[in-house]
């Protein structure tokens, strides 16, 4: 994303009391911003990947709960906090695996709670929301900054998915790793996989890089362990959407990278925000969401699978901290043995808003 000549990601609307955002769905043949303004609206857009990505879900959230409190029409206070919780609820329940939305929702409706009135409780709803904002937008950049120092001075790497700007409010995890080492002065080739579900790396990765005007390769996912034999690649950095005791919830695809790298010896790196952190669970905790039958059976209108065929279509897997080589997060590089950096990660999460 140019920053400075596009809109965010995802922003709040105060003239209209609406929520703005780019509908990654008609990427990258068409550039839209959307208006939002009912919380049914808002769990459509996220349940059709018009709006995703872990930071940016995180915001969608914390937004959702500020659309629902300031179009509530309810004078009781009590009455007011259900009504908002039923929203908050409704959209929790939009993508169940990735962790920042529910964070997001909750971050503002504990900040809610002691609202001494209605209208209080408004203001706070619409501050809190904003401040989720604007502190992903510090995180990516400070997360950034510490990834950067990972990459070599020439490096071809290799992302999967979108985290990028368009997965927070700008410039992204993954893919602000990527943008801070070219800030740096080093030379950094992108390959970037396709990925399912919907080609988000090839719709939303490549569209960004290259209208950065950085070097980007587009492969599918499946060359990308014949890359690594052929020594053409010198990193792996990936995002997370939850983050457990035990493994790292990505894009289904992100498992079968750490598997090759560390087969190859090639660095397996995760970008993500402290907010994306769910260490009171682990990896058999996780619900992780399946996705419908048609975006596998079908490409747009050509039908590619016989009907009487069943499809197994996960959003997301699991890979092992075990072939995690380090998490980049905006409090700094986390390296194995994990259990004293998630210590730090869990007082740092004990003490944000």
């Amino acid at each position: 994303m140019l920053e400075g000549e596009e809109p965010y990601t995802i922003a709040w609307d105060a003239e209209n009391e609406c929520i703005l955002y780019i509908d990654q769905t008609l990427l990258p043949g068409r550039y839209e911003q959307m208006r939002c303004a009912n919380v049914d609206d808002l769990a459509r857009a996220i349940r059709r990947l018009e709006i995703r990505g872990a930071p940016a879900l995180g915001i969608a959230g914390a937004m959702g709960v500020a659309l629902a409190a300031v179009r509530s029409n309810e004078t009781d206070l009590k009455r007011f906090l259900d009504e908002v919780g039923r929203a908050g609820d409704l959209l929790a329940g939009t993508r169940p695996t990735a962790v920042n939305l529910a964070w997001g929702i909750d971050r503002v409706q504990r900040k809610m709670a002691v609202a001494a009135s209605v209208a209080e409780a408004k203001i706070i709803a619409v501050a809190e929301a904003n401040a989720v904002a604007e502190e992903d937008e510090l995180t990516c950049r400070r997360l950034g900054g510490f990834g950067e120092e990972l990459f070599p001075e020439r490096c071809t790497v290799l992302t999967h998915c979108n985290a990028g700007a368009l997965a927070c409010r700008c410039r992204g995890t993954a893919l602000g790793t990527i943008r801070s080492a070219i800030d740096a002065g080093k030379s950094v080739r992108v390959i970037a996989c396709e990925t399912r579900p919907l080609n988000q790396g090839s719709r939303l990765t490549c569209w960004e890089l290259a209208r950065d005007g950085v070097d980007v390769t587009l492969i599918p996912d499946s060359s990308a362990a014949y890359l690594m034999r052929k020594g053409m690649i010198d990193l792996v950095v990936v995002g997370a959407d939850r983050i457990t005791q035990d493994a790292v919830f990505n894009k289904i695809g992100t498992y079968m990278h750490a598997v090759t790298a560390r087969h190859h010896g090639i660095p397996f790196y995760v970008a993500a925000p402290v907010s994306t952190f769910d260490l009171s669970r682990r990896e058999t905790d996780i619900t992780v969401e399946e996705r419908d039958r048609s975006e596998l059976a079908y490409c747009g209108d050509v039908q590619l699978v016989p009907d009487d065929v069943k499809v197994l279509n996960y959003a997301f897997d699991a890979t092992p901290l075990d072939l995690v080589d380090a998490i980049v997060t905006e409090i700094g590089v986390l390296r194995p043995p994990y259990t004293e950096s998630f210590r730090l990660v869990g007082k740092t999460r004990e003490n944000q808003p």
